[in-house]
């Protein structure tokens, strides 16, 4: 099996659940090609008792025969298909009785394709647990999916018969750019800082995409294999993926690509005007869906109430999708990179990465544990208009005014720029009327040039340096 990387948290919860001498019954969910079976399969390996996994549209007597071949495979006995989900987890109790006093690991994957149309399966797990896998000491059942509206409202939220029932939930995110990194040097695929950046940027950090890279390749012809060739996988991934995750894909996928349109973000009003609907508690719903896998991250702009929450679109295999691929806005990528609108689209998806891992951030300012509000700032007066990328609002009485610029070598801090940094931050003071100290604030991928006017910069976080790229 291939190694295990990142995913440290996890791992130390999944052998605290297994040790626990109780009964557990964990969810684990997160989006399609996330590493939700691998991780499962790596840490219990030889341990699992039982596992299955539903079929992508198959019937109940379809997923039932697969289910008689799965326990024939773990218990050595010949199993016939059973005729029902009540009788399946009647023979999965005979099972787990078996193992006497020690652990039995049932694992049950991609559960939202094993309900299938009047499968009576959800109903038939709801018995098993609650009737006598809940009382079970050595029983630790794991259930997994990737359909994030399947999982939220069925299983963590349901108001059912598995209410509360849960003894852990677990959502796995994708890679953080440190781990990509870790990742892709596992892979024996020596890349600089500004390549695994932009490979971050272009394919997120779904280590299943990741996987796709061919080592011999540069960067650049990876990103033609995979978008640019009429049958490249992530060519074809963008329908499958909102399929697997949501109900309602179309909507959801609407929605994306309205925000993949708005480097700024939107509010909820904004966004409901755009889709020319109601901003009710159904379009709340969509959009904390999309937030809690990783799609969309919430902010405020400084000074603004809770009610003018911006959602900003931050999946960036979407991201990359819709702009350069979806319309065919590209050829190849090959020959691309140094054209102005690849330029300007880096420099913006530089931003979101930077959001995206603003608990890295804070730790190389040494904030990590003070309360802090993230925001961005922007002003349109009279003279004109400025704007500020990145604002860290800290309950310690300071305000970092971050600048983020994505450059392939150390940053250059020019007489001019620094003039600039300077009545901006003034600026920024006059208009917000804030007492708080301003720091200066330079986010790059791979630091500062010392110089003549680097004084300006209170501090410099270098983004290869702060997650090991």
């Amino acid at each position: 099996m291939k190694e295990l990387i990142g995913r440290t948290t996890e791992i130390k919860e999944l052998e605290r659940l297994y040790n626990s001498g109780n009964p557990e019954f964990v969810a684990v969910y997160g989006r399609r090609r996330i590493g939700k079976t691998f991780l499962i399969k790596s840490v219990f390996s030889k341990r699992l008792a039982f596992y299955m996994t539903g079929i992508y549209e198959a019937a109940r007597e379809e997923q039932l025969s697969h289910f008689a071949r799965q326990y024939s495979e773990f218990s050595s006995e010949y199993c016939a298909a059973p005729n029902d989900w009540n009788e399946a987890f009647e023979l999965l109790k005979n099972l787990i009785k078996s193992y006497g006093n020690k652990r039995a690991v049932v694992f049950l994957d991609e559960l939202p394709w094993l309900d299938s149309h009047k499968s009576g399966f959800l109903k038939a797990l709801e018995h098993f647990w609650n009737s006598w896998g809940s009382d079970r000491d050595n029983l630790m059942l794991i259930v997994c999916g990737s359909s994030t509206t399947w999982m939220t409202s069925k299983i963590i939220g349901d108001r059912g018969g598995l209410h509360n029932r849960l003894t852990k939930r677990m959502y796995l995110a994708p890679f953080n750019l440190g781990e990509v990194a870790e990742y892709l040097r596992s892979r024996k695929i020596d890349w600089s800082a500004k390549q695994i950046a932009e490979c971050y940027m272009v394919m997120g950090g779904t280590p299943y995409y990741l996987s796709l890279l061919d080592r011999t390749k540069s960067f650049n012809a990876n990103v033609d294999t995979l978008y640019f060739n009429k049958h490249g996988e992530l060519r074809t991934e963008f329908g499958f993926l909102f399929r697997s995750l949501f109900n309602d894909s179309m909507l959801y996928q609407r929605i994306t690509e309205i925000l993949s349109k708005s480097s700024e973000g939107l509010t909820l009003k904004d966004i409901a005007d755009k889709l020319e609907t109601s901003k009710g508690g159904s379009l709340s719903a969509v959009i904390k869906n999309l937030c809690d896998c990783d799609f969309l991250a919430e902010y405020h702009a400084f000074g603004k109430k809770q009610r003018d929450t911006v959602y900003k679109l931050v999946d960036f295999y979407s991201l990359f999708y819709l702009k350069f691929v979806k319309n065919d806005t590209l050829s190849n990528w090959t020959s691309s990179p140094d054209d102005p609108v690849c330029r300007t689209w880096f420099a913006s998806a530089f931003e979101v990465l930077c959001f995206y891992h603003i608990d890295y951030i804070k730790r190389a300012l040494g904030i990590s544990g003070v309360a802090t509000t993230i925001s961005s700032w922007r002003y349109n007066g009279e003279e004109g208009g400025a704007q500020i990328d990145l604002v860290i609002d800290r309950r310690d009485d300071i305000i970092n005014l971050c600048e983020i610029k994505f450059s392939r070598l150390p940053f250059v801090i020019t007489s001019q720029y620094a003039d600039y940094l300077e009545e901006r931050k003034e600026l920024f003071r006059t208009v917000t009327k804030t007492r708080k100290s301003l720091r200066i604030t330079m986010i790059t991928l791979n630091g500062i040039k010392p110089g003549k006017y680097t004084d300006v910069v209170s501090d410099d976080v270098n983004m290869a340096e702060v997650m090991r790229v």
